[in-house]
């Protein structure tokens, strides 16, 4: 249920080796699931990983994403191949879609399932798709099969929970939150500038990201991959798992946060 992300590693050489230790100290503390993408410092961040879980690739779940531009047929095994180098590994755990582009999602899919067959990818999905998008992909050769959709979710993102969020769990399908603390700065303070969240975090002797994350982490079905790249920060992340929120906490999170009451466009960075 908690991973970690690598959105922003690998851009500057001088952070790569604190950065390396941040991934290496989240694996020692449980936290196995490591996502990136080719997006990611243009393959940096996927060099950092390839250092991180050098000699216990087997203990990680391994996540990476493919450039839309880059999602044909042909173009998706060319770069799931530049991407197994750079990590320096022979198989991803999941490969996903990063966002829809100009290519068919057919298309995608098929050259997904080639991977699949090749033994490249154990599983594949999807990132930034919306209900009507988990609808179309469903409906394709290989789309019945999308192991996970990768959204913007977090108390101030709460939209996916008015159809997205139910229609995945009906279907099996688990939603990997990234930005669970609002990367952006004016919904960051909005965030954990909160009262209320504030207020829960002093009673509890935590911070409020340790409370926003605990949330994310208490929703059915819902994997966290919070960035960190300081071991402050990655324990920090670590002991949010183990704040089980109380029903009074949770009201009232929902009280300051409210969740959606009508259908939003699906929220992305």
């Amino acid at each position: 249920m908690l991973g970690q992300g690598t959105w922003g590693m690998g851009e500057n050489r001088s952070e790569f080796a604190a950065e390396v230790a941040a991934l290496k100290f989240g694996l020692d503390l449980g936290m196995t699931l490591i996502d990136t993408a080719e997006m990611y410092g243009e393959g940096g961040a996927e060099m950092v990983v390839a250092e991180a879980i050098s000699g216990r690739r087997d203990d990680v779940c391994l996540v990476s994403k493919v450039y839309p531009h880059n999602a044909s047929q042909r173009d998706a095994v060319a770069a799931c191949e530049r991407s197994l180098k750079r990590l320096k590994t022979d198989r991803l755990d999941v490969y996903l879609l990063h966002w829809r582009g100009g290519v068919p999602l057919a298309e995608t899919l098929e050259a997904f399932a080639a991977l699949e067959r090749a033994g490249k990818i154990l599983d594949y999905g999807v990132s930034n798709f919306d209900t009507a998008d988990m609808e179309e992909a469903a409906a394709l050769p290989g789309g019945s099969t999308i192991a996970i959709n990768q959204v913007l979710y977090n108390l101030v993102n709460r939209g996916i929970e008015w159809d997205l969020l139910p229609w995945c769990a009906g279907r099996g399908v688990p939603v990997m939150a990234y930005s669970p603390f609002a990367s952006a700065p004016p919904a960051q303070t909005r965030l954990l500038g909160n009262p209320v969240l504030t207020s829960v975090a002093t009673r509890r002797g935590t911070t409020p990201a340790q409370i926003a994350l605990a949330w994310l982490l208490h929703q059915p079905g819902v994997v966290a991959i919070p960035k960190a790249v300081q071991t402050t920060h990655v324990r920090a992340n670590r002991a949010a798992y183990d704040v089980k929120l109380t029903a009074d906490e949770l009201a009232a999170l929902d009280r300051a946060f409210p969740p959606p009451r009508n259908k939003v466009p699906l929220a992305m960075l």
